[in-house]
């Protein structure tokens, strides 16, 4: 490791000298505690009984052998703040941790799995031209076991590969599978930065199940918690008898959810988190990470009235400028609450160096909308497509997430309005809405289904629902709509184009009805919906020189829980004043794509 660039918060690769590794001569030992009176290592290899540790380097850094350490053992690092004072700390770059509430750091060689997706790795890529369809997984409620254990990492493969290949997503992003004490965070506090969480295996399970999703063609993301950690004594806070990786100050070291805040003015915290994004690339093969809540790195405690938070700016347009260079396909992906501008654009070109942004007002809004009644919604016809007003300032992704499952105490499905047999034609119509809005796609676990109930990160999904006769047609429905998405090159592949858009029919005049286009290279396609209970009959638009369609796309079709056949209808244009008009009638809470003939 190059000292000076640790300190200087340059170094991507701490991991490789920090830590525990296995060596020819047995297991070394390294940490980095410079406030430290002394540090002594304790484990399974010594009877928990203290090893001292050499200071070695600069004596910031503290280093032992240990013969008789063997992989698999479990250590602890104890930490003296002064000749009397002590706390045992598992290792801020351990590559294994025990399963709470037990905190001991595990040794484990990162060189246990041969990885057979060099295909895959040869030609991914950032997807911004390309479908890009990702279904968002927490591991611990996806499935379960019969007695309600969590299954393992290699346990979950297969049926998890299968699904989402029979539902048509082609990425899956993992909500943080780094090691957590409390279940209830669904893993956003960290105290194990390296290690997979225990819950469902070891690292080499890990590895094998990213393997098997790339050698099935499907990318893989996580979350990254670059932000904060957990306030646990035994995890990075006041690591050395004081605050390494914290602010000093309390009222600026824990945020709203009683976390630390990562102190980004040390050279050695940013060469720290660097080497996790780092880590998880690299040795573990993920294809990109997403990172949550950066307006809260942006500005000063996430306030944007106390000021931008230069240092950390500088430290988040390093890392991803680092990260790239590494990796030069891998995604960024940032989730932002802030009106921060240029989050998506490139360093060189002064943005932070993200590849895509949550659209968090687009959830909001569509969200909002879809839980009013048709009366309100006419009202409240502006509210859906003023999406369009910023869309292009940032590469947005369109996502119904984790948080949309359970921090509104119901889902999605749940949320729109009216009663049960009402909601699914209207469901139905929204996620063809958001798969023709500009933008890439992520949906969360159970929403593919109708998930009635709120998710809580705690119980399985219902996979019973999927044996009942209209949750069935709504999984067909979505797997369809997923094929349709990935195989009509209009709606992805000019997501962040000026041509790639624009709006047919998007006037208030007393209907719930909306048109887009979306073009790409080889051809464009007409999107039509109708949020109203009343259907709308005769519906005109003005569709220029197009000559004709053919509907290749219909929520209202039998199989999907509607009333029309499912059938290829070609539709001719009227000559008009304006332009060609086309004339259709659309049902009630329906969605319908239309393909240039």
């Amino acid at each position: 490791m190059n000292f000076n660039e640790f300190y200087e918060g340059k170094e991507f690769e701490a991991y490789k000298y920090l830590g525990a590794h296995v060596i020819e001569e047995g297991v070394v030992f390294r940490t980095f505690a410079p406030n430290a009176e002394k540090v002594s290592v304790i484990g399974e290899f010594n009877h928990f009984r203290e090893t001292e540790m050499v200071p070695v380097n600069d004596g910031n850094f503290y280093e032992c052998i240990i013969p008789e350490a063997k992989e698999g053992m479990k250590y602890q690092y104890r930490i003296y703040k002064n000749k009397e004072e002590y706390c045992d700390h598992c290792d801020p770059y351990g590559f294994g941790m025990e399963l709470r509430p037990d905190f001991s750091s595990i040794i484990r060689n990162l060189e246990v799995y041969q990885f057979q997706d060099s295909q895959w790795l040869k030609h991914r890529g950032k997807s911004e031209n390309k479908p890009m369809n990702i279904y968002e997984v927490h591991l611990g409620s996806f499935q379960k076991a019969e007695d309600g254990k969590w299954l393992t990492y290699e346990e979950l493969a297969e049926n998890l590969v299968d699904h989402v290949k029979k539902m048509g997503y082609n990425y899956i992003e993992f909500m943080p599978l780094s090691e957590h004490p409390s279940d209830k965070s669904w893993g956003y506090q960290n105290t194990g930065f390296f290690s997979p969480t225990s819950r469902y295996g070891d690292g080499k399970g890990l590895m094998k199940l990213v393997d098997i999703c790339h050698q099935n063609n499907i990318g893989v993301i996580m979350d990254c918690m670059v932000g904060s950690f957990a306030i646990d004594s035994y995890g990075l806070a006041d690591y050395d008898g004081q605050p390494l990786y914290e602010y000093p100050h309390k009222d600026v070291a824990i945020n709203e959810w009683g976390s630390c805040n990562f102190i980004y003015s040390k050279g050695e915290v940013r060469s720290f988190l660097q080497s996790v994004a780092n880590y998880w690339l690299s040795e573990y093969h993920f294809d990109g990470l997403r990172m949550g809540s950066i307006d809260r790195i942006i500005y000063w405690q996430g306030e944007k009235y106390k000021g931008e938070n230069g240092i950390a700016i500088d430290f988040l347009k390093r890392m991803n400028k680092g990260l790239k260079e590494r990796f030069p396909n891998c995604i960024l992906m940032a989730e932002n609450r802030s009106s921060f501008s240029k989050v998506t654009e490139k360093v060189e070109e002064s943005g932070l160096g993200f590849d895509y942004q949550w659209d968090l007002n687009w959830i909001e809004d569509t969200l909002k909308y879809m839980s009013y009644s048709p009366e309100k919604r006419r009202q409240q016809y502006y509210i859906l497509p003023y999406s369009m007003v910023y869309f292009q300032d940032e590469k947005y992704m369109l996502a119904l997430s984790h948080d949309e499952a359970a921090h509104r105490e119901k889902s999605v499905f749940k949320g729109i309005y009216g009663k049960l047999q009402e909601k699914f034609p209207q469901a139905r119509a929204l996620y063809m809405y958001m798969y023709a809005h500009p933008g890439k796609i992520l949906n969360f676990m159970g929403n593919e289904s109708a998930q009635v109930n709120s998710w809580n990160g705690k119980d399985a999904l219902d996979w019973k629902l999927s044996q009942a006769e209209e949750n069935q047609k709504f999984m067909y429905f979505i797997s369809e709509l997923n094929k349709v998405y990935v195989r009509e090159t209009a709606l992805f592949e000019k997501d962040y184009a000026e041509d790639g858009f624009c709006w047919i029919d998007c006037v208030k005049d007393g209907t719930c009805t909306y048109t887009m286009k979306r073009t790409g290279k080889k051809g464009s396609i007409y999107a039509v919906f109708n949020f109203d209970n009343q259907p709308c009959k005769g519906y005109r638009l003005n569709v220029g020189e197009t000559e004709g369609v053919e509907v290749i796309f219909n929520s209202d079709w039998e199989c999907f829980g509607g009333n029309s056949k499912r059938e290829v209808v070609q539709i001719e244009t009227e000559r008009g004043a304006g332009g060609n008009q086309l004339v259709i009638d659309v049902p009630a809470f329906t969605g319908v794509y239309l393909k240039e003939v």
